[in-house]
């Protein structure tokens, strides 16, 4: 019995390593790194996890129609380490954004910088592209 649950609790965690694995992307298979952005608009979500912090912001587009952007950044701790702070952009803040679209032409980019218009504030984002410690 003893047996049997240690082998369910063993294989489960090893399932759970595989997917975790599979799960996780190299910036180059996702992203293009020759086809750049910079859009500007409003925080519309905010996921503040691991692996991959995401922010969403919709953004007017040069025919005056609202597109819906998804954006990834580097970890938590690593955004940490740039400067970010769990609150350092909020629902309905206004961004500009400038980061490298991805590879399937789909409304979602990787971020490099995000400035704050409010503020001024620009923030390195971490991403796989490699950034200096502090922008």
């Amino acid at each position: 019995m003893v047996r049997t649950a240690l082998r369910w609790i063993v294989g489960g965690s090893s399932s759970m390593l595989l997917v975790s694995a599979q799960a996780h992307h190299s910036f180059r298979a996702q992203y293009d790194s020759t086809k750049t952005i910079d859009v500007t608009g409003y925080v519309t979500k905010i996921d503040w996890m691991n692996p991959h912090v995401y922010f969403y912001i919709d953004v007017v587009n040069a025919a005056g129609k609202t597109e819906s952007w998804a954006f990834e950044m580097g970890p938590p701790h690593m955004l940490e380490q740039r400067g970010w702070k769990r609150n350092s952009m909020a629902i309905g803040d206004e961004l500009e954004v400038s980061g490298t679209r991805a590879r399937d032409g789909s409304l979602t980019a990787n971020a490099r910088t995000v400035r704050l218009r409010a503020t001024g504030q620009v923030l390195g984002a971490a991403s796989s592209e490699g950034q200096p410690a502090r922008p």
